[in-house]
């Protein structure tokens, strides 16, 4: 896809990672619309990438106010070339401890978010013939880590659901895509365990969608070092594969996080339920 004059919209892109996306995006001469459950952050991000950029209010978790949102957005810069459904947000713990609410909150904004953004997205891409929805799902979409059961669930669900619109809506040209990034330097992440990996720059997460966006790969993970570790320890059997993670670290990066350095986040996020009317920080990763 040629980007340059392209129309591309990011879900939770007032800070994070989707702010790193939509930078990289208006870097390459995009139209970028941010869209954030913060009004006002999406502004100032907007203001930050300057014009032609536009900040939007955004509850993914609502169908109205995302198709608000995607209408706003075709009203001033024209057909929607990309949505990068980004916004998410993860709690850590025990699973046998997680709240209700918590979990419900998790699957809505992770999971149903993505699949509102498809709906209300692709069928006007389909009728043109052109366009590409690029989903931030995460390495934990492809593993499951202690500590993070839901989050992970909510992920795998989100890979699953991309392979399979990829596949209906094949030969239709427009294109469906996943990124996974490992851990990522954002609020997100705060108080979490260290692995081997370690964590990186969520510039890295907006070039790896910029290459995906340029070249149609179907999936990216960030960094590629992770895809390769996946394609060698997937086919093991579970007891080495379990090992393998011990020996990384990777098992304890959710399980062993801080949680007292985490409560400012956790707090904010355990307000993004549909209709709690607060602002969380909503990023993927």
């Amino acid at each position: 896809m040629e980007l340059r004059g392209a129309t591309v919209a990011v879900t939770g892109g007032g800070r994070g990672i989707g702010k790193a996306i939509a930078s990289a995006a208006a870097r390459e001469g995009a139209q970028v619309a941010v869209g954030d459950l913060d009004a006002d952050l999406a502004l100032q991000t907007a203001r930050e990438l300057g014009p032609p950029a536009l900040g939007l209010a955004l509850d993914v978790t609502d169908r109205g106010s995302f198709a608000t949102f995607l209408g706003s957005v075709a009203d001033a810069f024209g057909a929607l070339d990309v949505l990068v459904n980004n916004a998410g947000i993860m709690h850590v713990g025990p699973f046998l401890e997680e709240d209700d609410a918590v979990a419900r909150a998790q699957v809505e904004v992770n999971l149903h978010g993505v699949l509102l953004g498809m709906k209300l997205a692709l069928p006007a891409m389909v009728s043109r013939g052109r366009g590409h929805v690029v989903n931030i799902a995460s390495i934990a979409g492809k593993e499951g880590f202690p500590g993070g059961a839901t989050y992970c669930a909510t992920k795998h669900a989100v890979i699953g659901a991309t392979d399979a619109v990829r596949g209906e809506l094949a030969g239709s040209g427009v294109q469906v895509s996943a990124v996974m990034p490992s851990v990522v330097d954002t609020e997100l992440a705060a108080g979490l365990g260290r692995s081997m990996i370690g964590v990186i720059p969520p510039e890295d997460v907006g070039r790896a969608v910029m290459r995906v966006l340029r070249t149609g790969s179907a999936e990216a993970y960030v960094p590629r070092a992770v895809g390769v570790l996946h394609a060698l320890f997937s086919p093991l059997p579970v007891a080495w594969r379990s090992a393998a993670a011990a020996r990384l670290g990777a098992d304890r990066v959710l399980s062993g996080a801080t949680l007292a350095r985490r409560a400012g986040y956790e707090a904010r996020a355990r307000g993004s339920a549909p209709a709690a009317g607060t602002a969380p920080d909503r990023e993927a990763g």
